[in-house]
This record gives structure tokens, sequence and C-alpha cells, in this order.
């Protein structure tokens, strides 16, 4: 059985529907750059824990609640970087959802320091059924 990368390792620590309770694994100082073309009004950086709760707060109220995150897979990339290939699923303006994304996560001492969440213009709309 192999370990995990330590940063890997931070990454399956760290609850994104609770950040507040993953405090101690965010730099005070974190930066959360969003590129999201669909998203315009939510495209920026956003700074500090409370920045980065502000995000998810306003991805969730545009969502209706709805934003799930389901991982693809998981590289570690040289001593700080990891990159996190998802499908996210969200609803908005009623209709679901899912595009493939790329997050870049930059941990150094074992706290997240820098996030690049890019989101590509692609968005395919889920077919029900």
């Amino acid at each position: 059985m192999t370990e995990d990368h330590p940063n890997v390792a931070v990454l399956k620590r760290l609850d994104l529907r609770n950040l507040a309770a993953s405090k101690d694994l965010i730099a005070e100082d974190v930066v959360w750059h969003y590129a999201n073309p669909n998203l315009p009004d939510l495209q920026g950086d956003y700074v500090g824990l409370d920045g980065v709760l502000s995000f998810f707060d306003a991805v969730a109220k545009k969502s209706g609640g709805t934003f799930a995150i389901h991982p693809v897979s998981v590289t570690p990339v040289g001593s700080e970087l990891v990159v996190v290939q998802s499908r996210n699923t969200l609803t908005l303006e009623g209709r679901a959802v899912a595009v493939d994304v790329v997050v870049v996560w930059r941990i150094v001492d074992g706290r997240v320091a820098e996030v690049w969440d890019i989101v590509p213009g692609d968005a395919r709309e889920v077919q029900n059924g």
C-alpha cells in the first residue's frame, strides 16, 4: 500500500462543505482565484478564509444549493502543487449543468496557500433520464 503525497493528504482532510472546521489547513492569507466565463459575476480573487467562504456562499446561492464536486483525478506536482480534475454539477436558471474543472492547489507547510479554480466555457446541460 502506498502512502499519499503529503499535499494530497492535506486535501483529503479538507472539508469544502465546512471550511470553517478546516481552518487549520488554510493559510490566513489564502487566495482563491476563480475563472469561469459562464459565471462572470463570480470571477476574481477571494482572499482569506472569509473571502473563500463568501465565494462558496455565492455559488450555493446561485445554484440553489445544488453545487456538487465529483473528483476524477488528483495529481501531486513537485513540492507545493496538487492538480485536481473534477466534474462539477449544479443547477443554474433551472438547467442541470455538468462541467469539467481543473483546480490547482498550492500547499505550503501543510496549509492551502493559493488555489486556481479554472472552469472552461463548455458547460453542458445534463439530460434528464
